[in-house]
């Protein structure tokens, strides 16, 4: 037997802002730990004793342990994690994109949760639920003052259990109660179509276990309706990220065999990789190429991808692969820039442990991390502009953020004063009432980044932003 102990993991790059996801593969743990540090651990044992014997009332032994663990990660880095027993069963639903619920894909309007839309065949589809209703209670509790994920964990539960959501169907100008009997939910991340007549746009939400399986299936169809493609969008606008060997199958559908996708680096040795364009490197099944039923064309066709600030690590992964071999032109605004690898890994059947492990490097080595990808051609949200991008929270904005190894950096003040004059504008906006800038839906006819993204396609003028300027790789302290 092996002196080195396996153990099963997963290997995560999702993003802070989504469900962070993983993918299942072999890791292998160090062979032996380095020296304990006797005297720390002896304070550690010395102040859990004071907490247990003389804090203002008892105190839970276990609950005590499991916060000194947590707090322990999370000093790390923001992607680091200590999983109790309810949050690794929440992780492990993202990672499959199943979970037990109603099957509504939701926002927030005006405080109320706003059905997008219901997923077809789910508990929700099968009660009428329409794009546009407006969830006002879930069962006796009132939506408005709840946030977005306090609605989602109230509608889920256990199989075969009911919730009553009370609806509010504007274009009927009525509200009415409807009783949902709740069951497993399979999440669709792929959606796609032909746009119009020679060009098709498919969009990746989040890189989960069936993505690259539900890609595949969306392609043949769009293909099927259109043989002769002209062009292709791939958006990963507002995608979080996912399961790496989602995010290296989905690259290896637009590129030539066995080029490199992404590598990484860290401690550990078995962090020190290169992932190829090859069935090997991201096939779940062996002896099955998820890949194998893609038209040939497809690796030709030319290609744009949109990107914006949500586009996060594996979305990032795909976008610079496809960037640095220039299979495609990257077009919107400069991503969110998490570049680091983490590893998830049980401590018990129903614990565990994320661990930032390693950084991935695009194929020319370039780090991401705290930056981005920056775009080929720099496109806003809108005609409008992009007035309130700069208040969207990036991996360089979050607390303990992991540098991208070239030493500390500094504040961009000019970025600092940037932000506080768009927070002061958003301010003002909202006392005007209202918004009304509500964002079009993507893949619409309404959509400008996709319009811009097929005006390059097609090879007419794109309506290059004025006002987006590359965010500089971090300043360094001397």
């Amino acid at each position: 037997m092996s002196h080195k102990l396996k153990i099963a993991g997963w290997i995560s790059v999702g993003a802070l802002a989504g469900a962070l996801t993983t993918v299942s593969l072999q890791t292998v743990a160090r062979g032996s730990l380095a020296p304990l540090p006797l005297e720390e651990l002896q304070q550690l044992a010395a102040v859990f004793g004071m907490i247990k014997t003389d804090y203002v009332e008892p105190v839970d032994e276990k609950k005590l342990i499991t916060d000194a663990i947590s707090g322990m990660v999370a000093s790390l880095d923001p992607h680091s994690q200590y999983f109790d027993k309810k949050s690794f069963k929440e992780f492990r639903e993202g990672t499959t994109g199943r979970f037990v619920g109603v099957g509504i894909e939701i926002s927030q309007e005006d405080g109320l949760v706003k059905v997008v839309s219901p997923i077809e065949g789910s508990p929700a589809f099968r009660a009428g639920l329409k794009p546009n209703d407006l969830i006002t209670k879930i069962d006796d509790t009132v939506v408005k003052g709840l946030t977005l994920s306090e609605s989602v964990k109230r509608m889920r539960g256990e199989p075969n259990t009911k919730v009553m959501l009370t609806i509010f169907r504007k274009d009927e100008n009525r509200s009415f109660p409807v009783t949902i009997t709740r069951e497993e939910i399979r999440t669709q991340s792929v959606r796609g179509k032909v746009i119009e007549p020679g060009y098709g746009w498919i969009r990746l939400s989040q890189f989960q276990e069936r993505t690259v399986d539900d890609f595949v299936k969306k392609i043949d169809e769009i293909y099927k309706a259109e043989p002769n493609l002209k062009g292709m969008v791939l958006d990963l606008r507002n995608d979080p990220g996912g399961l790496l060997d989602a995010a290296v199958a989905i690259s290896a559908a637009f590129l030539p065999e066995n080029v490199t996708v992404v590598s990484t680096n860290g401690q550990l040795p078995e962090s020190k990789f290169v992932y190829k364009a090859a069935p090997e490197f991201y096939q779940r099944r062996a002896g099955a190429d998820p890949l194998r039923r893609l038209p040939a064309a497809l690796k030709n066709v030319p290609l744009v991808v949109l990107v914006n600030e949500g586009s996060a690590s594996a979305s990032e992964i795909v976008a610079g692969a496809l960037q640095d071999h220039k299979r495609a032109s990257i077009l919107g605004s400069q991503t969110f820039g998490k570049g680091s690898v983490q590893t998830v890994r049980p401590l018990g059947p129903d614990t565990g442990l994320k661990l930032t492990t390693a950084r991935y490097y695009t194929p020319s080595g370039k780090s991401i991390q705290a930056k981005g990808i920056v775009p080929d051609v720099m496109v806003d949200e809108s005609e409008e502009g992009n007035v309130f991008a700069l208040l969207r929270t990036r991996e360089a904005d979050l607390d303990k953020h992991l540098g991208n190894g070239l030493g500390p950096e500094v504040k961009d003040a000019v970025r600092e004063k940037a932000r506080e004059e768009a927070r002061k504008k958003a301010e003002e906006e909202a006392r005007k009432g209202p918004s009304d800038r509500k964002m079009p839906e993507y893949g619409s006819d309404k959509d400008f980044q996709l319009v811009q993204a097929l005006n390059q396609l097609k090879g007419r003028p794109v309506l290059i932003s004025k006002t987006m300027v590359e965010r500089k790789e971090e300043k360094k302290e001397n």
